[in-house]
């Protein structure tokens, strides 16, 4: 039986969310953003972003992948964190590598000569190398760098329906990257106090990026993840969906041990644990994230 770590029902007392200073729901969308629900041709290419560490953004762009292929999708995940958390927790050895996002960015290697494929038929990684840690320094002189990913993506874009960005958490060059090159922004949000610490200057940075670099960007959902049954989360959920409404996905993702297990063992949670509430949860998710898309033939 899957054990879950879900708290007391009175922990976090009266607490709310802690909002951000001086944001409002239209800094936090886009202009001209729509609905998570909105129709969206394929290919769809989403940076899954957020600067803070450890709010489930890997979890979400490995599981959310992997239940999007099983739905049909052709889906790769484009691994642009230097600790290479969704290449091992898709079973890849990053250790043994020819070549990796690191040779992508910074040399020129074709995309597709560094995608691997995966246990979950119609998902495909493209991995990330401990190389990656100096790719910041290394893509200041470099010509075009802010958009070196775009024109790799571009190359390989139309072999699958959704590619997923699992960005570094900082926003730095490597992060802008992924922006320029991606249609939409996904932001994991933790169901935890201070959960909106640091989105005010994402949403500025995304702002940014679609005036300067990538017109088309849109922030298109907000996910909430590690929801535990307390007055605490409770707060969180009602607190942002009040503030950002549409754009927060319906389903929730409880913290669950068997997701935090699962990358252990190289595995997304619909194979390793395909009945557990995580498992439930992203397959819901999926189904949000992609309602309205039309599969397409080939």
């Amino acid at each position: 039986m899957e054990s879950d770590e879900t708290g007391s029902a009175t922990d976090g007392g009266e607490h709310g969310v802690k909002m951000p200073p001086n944001i409002s729901a239209a800094e936090a969308v886009v202009e001209g953003a729509r609905p998570i629900s909105a129709e969206r041709p394929l290919p769809r290419i989403i940076a899954v972003a957020n600067q803070k560490g450890g709010v489930g953004k890997t979890t979400t762009s490995i599981n959310l992948s992997a239940c999007l292929a099983e739905l049909g999708f052709r889906t790769l995940v484009v691994d642009l964190d230097p600790q290479g958390n969704a290449s091992t927790g898709l079973g890849v050895d990053i250790r043994s590598l020819e070549s990796s996002m690191y040779d992508v960015i910074l040399h020129d290697v074709p995309l597709e000569d560094c995608i691997e494929g995966t246990v979950v038929r119609n998902l495909f990684v493209a991995p990330a190398s401990l190389d990656l840690a100096g790719a910041e320094i290394e893509l200041v002189p470099a010509f075009s760098r802010e958009m070196r990913l775009k024109m790799a993506i571009d190359s390989v874009k139309d072999d699958y329906d959704f590619v997923l960005i699992d960005c570094p958490p900082s926003l730095g060059l490597l992060t802008v990257n992924a922006m320029a090159a991606a249609t939409e922004v996904l932001v994991p949000i933790q169901c935890e106090y201070f959960a909106l610490e640091g989105l005010t200057q994402l949403t500025k940075n995304v702002a940014l990026i679609q005036k300067s670099l990538n017109p088309a960007l849109e922030i298109s959902a907000i996910v909430l993840v590690m929801y535990a049954r307390t007055n605490l989360s409770d707060g969180v959920v009602a607190d942002v969906r009040e503030h950002f409404g549409d754009k927060v996905c319906r389903e929730v993702v409880p913290r669950s041990v068997r997701l935090s297990e699962a990358p252990g063992f190289g595995q997304p949670i619909i194979t390793f644990d395909p009945s557990s509430r995580g498992a439930t949860a992203y397959r819901k998710l999926a189904k949000e994230v992609s309602g309205g898309t039309p599969q397409r033939t080939r």
